[in-house]
């Protein structure tokens, strides 16, 4: 409770949404000593309904927090970044994770949770490139769609949102992966069927599920800001998809539109006439009232807005009696229409314990074994350097927008300390080697490194980036870096204009080698990297997505254990400068850059699974596209066999490569893909329905069913290999245009 608030409630006669009650991070200033811990949630929040019922129109407060991955609060579950649960492709874990974190926030108070998952990986430049699942709008769809699920606990739009569940705001809509140069909420200018084929995709999976609302992304999309996009906001995804939830836009969004109007009324006009709902904390969207004097809005237009805003409210169970599966509320909140329950799952407790285990899980999933050199698993007896910027540093394992952990941290683990926990403190020696960005000022780092490597069996190098901020950093409005951010890589505002390695990391390698000992690298890194380099230089390439604070656990056993089992979620690029590089971007005429071998890139999907194979079996399929229309699908099949003596999870993909007459194809796309165990020495047979999802054309940003052919293969090949099985979508005479 503070005047800030007292004035607002005053002010306005009430208080719609409030965001960040329980926000903690370096940009809010808010850590363990002055922050709201979980057990005081509930009177936090009761606190500011009392006094809106008091002093205001008595509508419930709409309580909003961040969960980019895991509730960004004192003691909220910090999950792996979203690039990381792409790397693992596991739907139905990606919603076990939604779910736990929903309880979690639901059960201290939180209504809405903002939640990043529609931006598309397409320039690794882009310093929110962790926030993303995948390069691919196939994969990314599939995840965004088991995390709504999840979090929200519904299957379509409308369905009550439950006492343990909380609403979802997607972010960001639209286009915000494809900015200018990777620079965040620049331009994306891109065309219809770009935008429809990559950058909606995922949006129309949230939609179809009921995704409560989404937030109108910074970026404008050929020129038109998205928080002023009535074309998007309300021609695309309310009249064409059919759905009518609530819009927000980002924080001073609306702000921003004074470069495209001549005062705030008129700014405030163009996002509520577009479809914007509600505003994150725009002094624009304060100018509505002059905007409807002088005509630039109807009044109806508002009361649209409002409408939704309440209905939200109504969904989330805010007004009367809490929905059956409401947390009991606590003595200070008891007369709070949906107030939360008094305290919150703890890592004691059974549900706090679950989720544990499903981060540790998730952990695992997105390590992914590029090259192992003969070198592993590393082998009991063993003597092990572990060296460079990111062997020792749990920081760098958690991404961006994370609550501070809390001290002591039991769970957490870096890959020094989970090696020496296996190998003994006598058995690893560390060094740090180097910054990220630069040398450390002590001349003598690197010979420190050669010293920790001298006589030892293994180096692992451990090397990457990190979205650390600081309680020194400055902050622009919205919370990104808007000053130095020393050693950061990563993260909102933190935009690279170079995804190579830098040469100080490098030269811990090189100097790891010098002494003859084989070097395994292990990449711990939120975006893509140029790896050529690193790779002449290593025996054994380990990369992985921030992993979370039991991300070294989940590296170790990668090591020692085999259990690596991740897939790259977005394409590495051969070398800096190479751009576009995703593997679905169009088929060139082009004959490539004459200075780089393009073929070095590591693409989407790459991956070392040993004793794991896989074929298509069958005949190539055909369906009408009436029938796909009608919810029919063509059946394909992959054997997956494991030669190896343990259980294997692993993902099994579908490439395809569509040919549409009159299109230029993209050089290869993800069908589908599905996690599936196979047992030791054993084959299993993993069946795909595609469906209209995966065999229509996206131009228009949904799903349609024209006739075409498709190349349809399970391998890692970039281009469809011999044993591609073509998939015919056929017209009223059983025929594709490919066929005439």
């Amino acid at each position: 409770m503070t005047d800030v608030l007292r004035r607002e409630v005053d002010r306005w006669g009430g208080l719609g949404a409030l965001y960040g009650v329980l926000r903690a991070d370096p940009w809010s200033a808010v850590r363990w000593d002055n922050g709201i811990p979980p057990e005081r949630s509930a009177e936090a929040y009761a606190a500011v309904q009392d006094h809106v019922n008091a002093f205001g129109d008595g509508i419930p407060v709409l309580f909003v927090e961040e969960a980019p991955h895991g509730l960004m609060a004192l003691g909220g579950t910090t999950l792996p970044v979203n690039l990381a649960l792409g790397a693992g492709m596991d739907a139905d874990l990606t919603e076990e994770l939604a779910a736990a974190v929903a309880a979690e926030a639901r059960a201290r108070g939180t209504h809405v949770a903002l939640v990043s998952g529609l931006d598309v990986l397409r320039d690794p430049r882009w310093g929110r490139a962790e926030e993303c699942f995948s390069e691919d709008p196939a994969l990314a769809a599939l995840l965004v769609a088991a995390t709504v699920r999840g979090m929200q606990g519904t299957a379509s739009a409308g369905d009550p949102i439950d006492g343990t569940h909380v609403a979802v705001v997607a972010k960001h809509l639209a286009g915000q992966g494809a900015g200018i140069g990777g620079r965040n909420g620049s331009g994306a200018p891109i065309g219809r069927r770009e935008l429809g084929e990559i950058h909606l995709r995922p949006a129309h999976a949230a939609a179809r599920v009921g995704v409560a609302g989404f937030m109108a992304a910074y970026n404008d999309v050929d020129g038109v800001p998205c928080s002023a996009n009535e074309e998007l906001l309300t021609g695309t995804i309310r009249e064409q998809w059919g759905w009518d939830g609530l819009v927000m836009a980002d924080g001073t969004a609306i702000d921003r539109l004074r470069d495209s109007s001549p005062d705030p009324a008129f700014a405030a006009a163009l996002a509520l006439n577009a479809g914007v709902d509600l505003s994150l904390w725009d002094e624009a969207f304060t100018h509505i009232e002059p905007a409807i004097e002088r005509g630039l809005v109807d009044v109806a237009v508002l009361d649209r807005a409002v409408d939704r805003v309440l209905a939200l409210k109504r969904r989330l169970g805010l007004f009367g009696a809490p929905t059956p599966d409401q947390p009991a509320a606590d003595a200070g909140a008891a007369d709070v229409p949906g107030a939360p329950a008094a305290g919150a799952p703890t890592a004691d407790a059974p549900a706090g314990r679950d989720l544990i285990e499903l981060v540790d899980r998730a952990a695992r999933q997105s390590v992914v074994l590029v090259d192992d050199g003969g070198l592993l698993p590393l082998r009991p007896g063993q003597t092990l350097a572990v060296v460079g910027p990111n062997a020792d540093d749990l920081d760098a394992q958690l991404g961006d927008y994370t609550p501070p952990r809390p001290a002591p941290d039991p769970g957490a683990s870096t890959v020094r300390s989970a090696l020496t926990a296996r190998f003994g403190a006598d058995r690893v020696r560390y060094a740090e080697g180097s910054r990220l960005r630069g040398p450390l000022a002590d001349p003598g780092a690197l010979d420190a490194v050669r010293a920790a490597n001298a006589g030892a069996d293994v180096c692992v190098v451990v090397l990457g980036g990190t979205s650390r901020r600081t309680y020194d950093d400055e902050f622009a409005d919205n919370g990104a870096v808007d000053g130095p951010a020393l050693d950061t890589t990563n993260g909102e505002g933190v935009d690279l204009s170079s995804v190579a390695l830098p040469q100080a990391q490098l030269d811990v390698v090189r100097a790891a080698r010098a002494g003859g000992t084989p070097v395994v690298a292990v990449v711990l890194d939120g975006r893509p990297r140029a790896l050529t380099e690193l790779r002449s230089l290593a025996d054994a390439l380990l990369v992985v997505p921030f992993p979370g604070p039991s991300g070294g656990e989940a590296v170790a056993a990668a090591l020692c254990d085999g259990t690596a089992s991740g897939r790259l979620p977005a394409t590495f690029p051969a070398a800096d400068g190479v751009m576009p590089v995703a593997h679905d971007e169009r088929m060139e005429t082009a004959r490539g850059y004459v200075d780089t071998d393009v073929l070095q890139r590591l693409p989407l999907g790459t991956a070392l699974l040993p004793g794991i194979s896989a074929r298509l079996t069958g005949a190539a399929p055909s369906v009408a596209a009436s029938a796909l229309t009608a919810g029919g699908t063509a059946h394909l099949t992959v054997e997956v066999t494991n030669a190896g003596a343990e259980p294997r999870s692993v993902p099994v993909p579908l490439y395809a490569r569509r040919h549409e007459p009159g299109v230029r194809p993209r050089r290869r796309q993800l069908l589908a893909v599905r996690r599936v165990t196979v047992a030791p020495g054993a084959t299993t047979e993993v069946a795909f329905g595609l469906g209209l999802d995966a065999l229509g054309s996206w131009a228009s940003g949904a799903p349609v069913a024209e006739p075409v052919t498709l190349s349809v293969w399970c391998t890692p090949e970039s281009d469809p290999p011999a044993h591609a099985l073509p998939v015919r979508v056929t017209d009223q005479n059983g025929a594709t245009p490919w066929e005439r």
